[in-house]
């Protein structure tokens, strides 16, 4: 798995209300082998029948459910996401490190292979400003203070990385090395529009914020031609000219 990850480190946001919708957007693809994300609004709607057709079709799946609760629950949500096969799974990085151990330990518990899933730890979401954190979570450290800090927790944890801004990885990597993942959502094709995102970048940006992977959703999934557009995305992200 850590090869594959090496070469394909554009992850697609699959913002798709069902199955069929995947089906037909996957489709376009004959030629190549994605990473995408499966988030809450497909996954409540479609279940693990969802992951099981994207498999079939030979993809990997980041499964982004934020798991977010006491830290047994985590533990056994966690063994039961594990025996999907999935390739990264995701918490919430303020649910403390007890629970982020505990996220760990049930995938190790569930793990269908001699290795679990990736588990990765949000930090601020994108749609997060330093007002928000200020006057309605009453949170007054520096929103990058704040990130750093938490993804310190979630290594700590034994997890692998952490869902961060762009912005804020290089601090990461300074502090915990550039092993621990930085999957960075938040990108955005420079011609278009932001919508509910704060922190946004471009490919080719997040490339120079040393961005371990990067996940796109819009951009590429309602382009024009889709398979043109991750193409451009992955040339950005690549540097290449």
């Amino acid at each position: 798995m850590e090869e594959y990850m090496k070469n394909n480190k554009v992850i697609i946001a699959l913002d798709f209300k069902d199955k069929e919708h995947v089906s037909m957007f996957l489709d376009q693809f004959k030629e190549e082998t994605l990473y995408v994300k499966v988030g809450m609004e497909l996954f409540y709607g479609e279940g693990p029948d969802i992951i099981r057709m994207i498999k079939e079709k030979g993809h990997k799946i980041f499964l982004d459910l934020k798991l977010h609760d006491i830290p047994h629950t985590v533990h056994q949500a966690m063994k039961q996401l594990a025996r999907l096969d999935v390739d990264i799974v995701n918490v919430h990085a303020s649910g403390s490190k007890k629970m982020m151990e505990e996220a760990i330990s049930g995938l190790e518990e569930g793990k269908t292979g001699e290795k679990r899933p990736l588990c990765i730890a949000v930090t601020c979401l994108t749609s997060l400003d330093q007002d928000v954190l200020d006057q309605e979570l009453l949170i007054h450290d520096s929103l990058e203070d704040v990130v750093v800090h938490w993804a310190s927790n979630a290594k700590a944890a034994g997890l692998d990385g952490v869902v961060c801004s762009p912005l804020e990885s290089k601090p990461i990597h300074e502090k915990l090395g550039t092993s621990f993942l930085t999957v960075t959502p938040g990108i955005r094709l420079a011609t278009d529009s932001v919508n509910d995102q704060k922190r946004v970048t471009t490919p080719a940006m997040a490339r120079e914020l040393t961005s371990s992977y990067i996940v796109v959703g819009r951009s590429i999934t309602a382009a024009t031609d889709p398979v043109a557009a991750y193409k451009e995305v992955v040339r950005q992200f690549q540097g290449e000219e």
